[in-house]
């Protein structure tokens, strides 16, 4: 087995199997409850055992896999009962933050358009060509709504909901039909927002998040 040319165990080394191994993960070549040994990931990846070790605490960290004690580490999986679960309580706590949004006078609209046009930059066809990238987005695009309607208690549960690892699967899974209705629903959502139509903001945010329920369940039964 050779180490990447050049680089040291817990530099460039760690971050080049950090990145081959969360691609197959995020695009789903490593399915959900696999196990990623060591020696094996060492020996596909190119690298010693060392830096894939750290690869995988960083994977661990983002909730991508998931340590077991004496086992070793397994991609994180969903069920067709815990997309169900999550999605059903974001459908429900989402669209009403959208509601108080709107009508709390406090979201820089012009900053929400920004954003939305930053991701269609991302997408132009419905495919998008930096994945992480678009996610970090979509995710401050919500953030930035929720914190608009100003309910502490609402954005705590929002964000013990929200799986950040299933929003990026996700959007590694989205047709670009369904890409191009996701990103529609974003500018959408800044119409409503900018007139102030709490009713609105509410129907469209409720519309995304559901859409978004039936592409990833329709996508696989584990994820």
């Amino acid at each position: 087995m050779n180490d990447v040319p050049g680089e040291t165990d817990t530099g460039p080394a760690a971050d080049h199997a950090y990145r081959l191994i969360r691609d197959e993960i995020l695009t789903g070549r490593r399915a959900g409850g696999e196990w990623l040994r060591e020696s094996e990931m060492a020996e596909w990846t190119g690298v010693s055992r060392t830096p894939v070790r750290e690869a995988l605490r960083r994977l661990t960290a983002e909730g991508l896999v998931r340590y077991e004690r004496h086992r070793g580490v397994q991609v994180q999986s969903w069920n067709v009962r815990d997309v169900d679960e999550i999605f059903s309580l974001r459908s429900v706590l989402e669209p009403w933050g959208s509601r108080l949004a709107a009508v709390s006078g406090s979201l820089d609209v012009v900053e929400l358009a920004d954003l939305a046009n930053r991701m269609d930059e991302l997408a132009p066809d419905g495919r998008p060509s930096d994945v992480d990238k678009l996610t970090e987005l979509n995710n401050l695009f919500h953030r930035t709504v929720l914190e608009a309607a100003d309910n502490t208690r609402l954005t705590n549960v929002i964000s013990s909901v929200i799986q950040l690892p299933l929003v990026w699967r996700t959007f590694s899974r989205y047709t670009p039909e369904a890409l191009r209705r996701s990103l529609a629903h974003h500018h959408e959502l800044v119409s409503a927002l900018t007139a102030r139509d709490p009713d609105w903001a509410e129907s469209v945010m409720c519309s995304h998040v559901r859409a978004a329920w039936h592409t990833i369940r329709a996508s696989t039964h584990e994820i």
